[in-house]
């Protein structure tokens, strides 16, 4: 599990160019003494699960040369309150103007892999996977997406070229789920994976009446009760030919997920994850050497 350094650094750079302003850090330059170094931790102050230390090592990195980023846990680690997160050590100037910008990401990519990761840990019991989806903050899916790896879920497409999801707006514009099917599938190159989105069964029931070469190859059950999820599993599994993966969506919850998971499906996809999940507490603690 990696970032790509380009992505890491062009989104620090940017992050600390927007904090920086005009003029650096005016209130540690006013309050500092001249030459002051300190060292300082990076500390959870709850729970969770780590990710996001790439990125706050960047805001260090970039800010000035003379820091010493050291990471105590990886990325993906459980932490309970008090666990040493990082340990940082330089000028007390620099250390404190890249501050906001590293727990900035820290504490949000941190508290998306822990959302994750209770998800996950809810239907450990089950063959199913928690999956994110592209209800991401603007510029940060990538690493949105990287966190949710990091809390134990997997992603899924990263945007609208690398895989056709055919949702409840095109179908109503086809005129239903085999028209959509069908462009789609003409349309379509080898490699290119086929999703379509169903709110009833009687849609689902239509697709599986399909040849398998005009099947999609993933199924969304959308917005289903776990009854009705269950009856779409065992409607896929009598079908003739090759099965759909199924992924269920809508409404998922810590409270509802474990009944979706144990309905059959293999995919529970939520863009809570990404989009609301609150950030991890951690907090910086300095001392001046």
């Amino acid at each position: 599990m990696s970032l790509p350094h380009p992505i890491v650094a062009d989104l620090v750079g940017a992050a600390l160019r927007e904090d920086l302003g005009r003029a650096g850090d005016i209130t540690s330059q006013a309050t500092l003494p001249a030459g002051a170094t300190a060292r300082a931790h990076i500390n959870a102050r709850q729970a969770g699960v780590v990710a996001g230390l790439p990125l706050a090592a960047e805001a260090f990195r970039q800010i000035g040369s003379g820091i010493a980023f050291v990471g105590d846990v990886a990325d993906g680690a459980r932490v309970d309150p008090g666990t040493m997160v990082a340990s940082i050590e330089g000028p007390a100037l620099e250390l404190l103007s890249a501050e906001r910008v590293a727990l900035n990401f820290l504490t949000h990519l941190s508290g998306i892999a822990t959302a994750t990761r209770r998800y996950a840990d809810a239907i450990a019991h089950t063959d199913a996977r928690v999956t994110c989806t592209r209800k991401t903050l603007p510029g940060l899916r990538a690493v949105q997406k990287y966190a949710v790896r990091a809390g134990g879920g997997s992603n899924h497409r990263y945007g609208l070229d690398d895989a056709i999801l055919i949702k409840d707006n095109h179908i109503a514009v086809c005129g239903g789920v085999v028209e959509a099917m069908a462009s789609a599938k003409a349309f379509a190159g080898h490699l290119t994976a086929i999703e379509i989105e169903v709110d009833t069964l009687d849609q689902f029931a239509s697709l599986l009446a399909l040849p398998d070469t005009a099947r999609p190859d993933v199924v969304m059950l959308d917005n289903m009760s776990p009854h009705d999820l269950r009856q779409g599993v065992e409607m896929n599994e009598a079908a003739i030919g090759r099965p759909a993966v199924l992924e269920a969506s809508g409404g998922i919850t810590l409270e509802t997920i474990a009944a979706v998971a144990e309905s059959g499906v293999d995919y529970i996809s939520s863009g809570w994850l990404t989009a609301s999940a609150p950030a991890l507490d951690l907090g910086l603690d300095i001392e001046i050497l």
